[in-house]
Parts: C-alpha cells; structure tokens; sequence
C-alpha cells in the first residue's frame, strides 16, 4: 500500500542519504506531516494514488485562509515555504514511480507582494542592541559575540549556531559556514566581530565548556550547544528594551548587514555571495530599499539638481 505517511518517512531517508542538513529535514518533514494531516482531515485521502490536482488546489487555498497565532494570515512567503516542501515531496514520489503524473507542476507559487522589509535597523540602532549586551555574565558576553558575528557576517541563524570550532580561523579573519542544501561557503569575520570573537573563544567558552570534545562554538550553561530557541528568546528580550516601531528577530541583523554593505557601494555578487543565495533576484528588496539613499544622492550630486538652488 501507498500510504503517504510511509512514503514521507521513506522519502526523508533518501534526503538524509544526500546529506540534506538536519534542519531541512525537520522544517521539510513537519511541513509535508502538517499536509498530508490536511489531506486526510478534509480530502479522506491518504494514498498516493488517491491525490489529485484538486486536492493541492483547496490546500494551497485553505492555508491562504489560516491565520496565525497573532490572528493574522499567513503571509504568502510562509505558504510558499510549504508549497516548496510538498512540491519536493511530490516531485520524489514521481520519480519514485508511486505517482503516476507529476501533478508537482500543478502546485504554483502564491503571488507574493513586492514590499520592502520592515524589520532593517541601521548602524546606529544595531549599536545600541551590541552596547546593551551585559558583557559582565558569560551568558551576555557570549551572547554579544553571537550578534557581533550575525552583523558582521550577514550569517543565517541556523547557519551562526552551527559553526563548529573548526569552522573558525582567527588567523584570516573567516569562518565556514553550512547553508542551505548542505552548501558551504566561507565568510569574512570583520576586525570588531573578530575581536570580540577571540575574547570569547579565549575568556567565555573555557568556562562554560563541559566537554572538551564538544565541538561547537556557542555553548549554554549545561556546555552544550546554544538551540534555536534559546537564542531567539534571548535575542527578543534584548530587543525588546528598546522602543522599535517593529519585531526584531536574528534574522533583522541578516537583512540589516545586507541593507548597510549595498548602501556602502558594495557589489550585488560580493552580497549574494556572503548571504549564500543562488541569484541575484533575492536582493532586489534589498536595492528597493536602499532607494531613498540614491534619491538623497541623486538629488546631492545631479548637475540639474544644483541648478535649481
């Protein structure tokens, strides 16, 4: 039999097989488990051979239905993050020869509207939230390390939580990072974030190490590595003491990098490089953004712009 719920299990072993990295598998794994839930609930189906076109268009449609825990819809970028897994999914069972159509190709992406990002702080902002870290307990000066490198580096949160201390060469200023789909790639360590850094690999983490095979960078009080979880909540009370006009999550300090190196005049290739995306298309919020920069400077420098002073 085809049950589908089978097939997920079977279709994440071939992932993990290919070395998809933890984190996909959990995101993806809970994301189709979350799908095949629905099918079951409101569509009586749960065989491979029983799914039909119609079936992912009343998905697609109820989640654009859902809100949120705040009571909100979901926006169409989360809907799309699901669409992407159960695409995935269906594609494999496919090739799999379990499905006899791709009806894959059936399950679209929701339009997303082209919206500049709220949550970017600038300089001055994100060095109030470094200058705020309570540098005087282990946890807080660890913490200012974990957010000095998140600027610095433009880093995912994931991708800053699993550096391994082999990952880190303070000699030449880089650190290897794990990205999306098990891709590495190495990213520059600026002289503040590589300063403070050091002070934390040689004064903080000697103290909170339990296990000197424990290899990774961020440690909690128990020695082991710093979660997700734990990081966020930290990061959300630390923002959380001053008054922004949004919510400032880890990856606020992502787009905050990106956001401040293009209004710097640094190359589109050299940011989508250091941020790890596949194409230049991800950054075009990001040069939006930056918009209100260029009409400053245009309206600066212009020679017509001078003429009507």
């Amino acid at each position: 039999m085809n049950l589908l719920s089978d097939l997920l299990e079977e279709f994440l072993d071939k992932q993990r097989q290919l070395g998809r990295s933890p984190i996909h598998l959990r995101v993806s794994g809970y994301q189709v488990r979350a799908f095949l839930h629905w099918l079951g609930e409101h569509r009586g189906c749960s065989k491979a051979e029983e799914l039909r076109s119609g079936d992912l268009d009343a998905w697609v449609h109820a989640q654009q239905q859902r809100l949120s825990l705040r009571g909100r819809p979901l926006q169409p970028a989360s809907i799309n993050k699901q669409i992407e897994s159960v695409r995935g999914f269906l594609k494999w069972l496919t090739s799999a020869g379990r499905l006899s159509e791709s009806i894959a190709d059936l399950l679209a992406d929701v339009a997303q509207p082209r919206l500049l990002p709220k949550s970017v702080l600038n300089h001055r902002q994100v060095r109030a939230i470094l200058g705020d870290c309570d540098t005087g307990s282990l946890e807080g000066a660890r913490d200012q390390a974990m957010l000095e490198m998140l600027y610095s580096t433009g880093v995912r949160a994931a991708e800053l939580l699993g550096l391994n201390m082999g990952d880190i060469d303070l000699g030449n200023a880089t650190a290897l990072v794990m990205g999306n789909g098990s891709k590495q790639r190495m990213v520059p360590v600026g002289r503040t974030a590589g300063r403070v850094l050091e002070s934390y690999l040689k004064g903080v983490r000697p103290l909170l190490m339990r296990d000197a095979a424990e290899p990774a960078v961020w440690l909690n009080r128990s020695g082991r590595r710093v979660s997700y979880a734990m990081f966020r909540r930290r990061f959300v009370v630390q923002a959380r003491r001053f008054e922004f006009p949004f919510a400032i999550t880890p990856h606020t300090f992502r787009r905050s990098c990106a956001t401040e190196l293009i209004r710097g005049g640094a190359s589109l290739w050299h940011v989508k490089e250091l941020l790890g995306h596949e194409n230049l298309d991800t950054l075009q919020h990001y040069v939006r953004l930056t918009i209100a920069d260029l009409k400053k400077t245009h309206a600066r420098c212009h020679p017509r712009e001078r003429d009507g002073r």
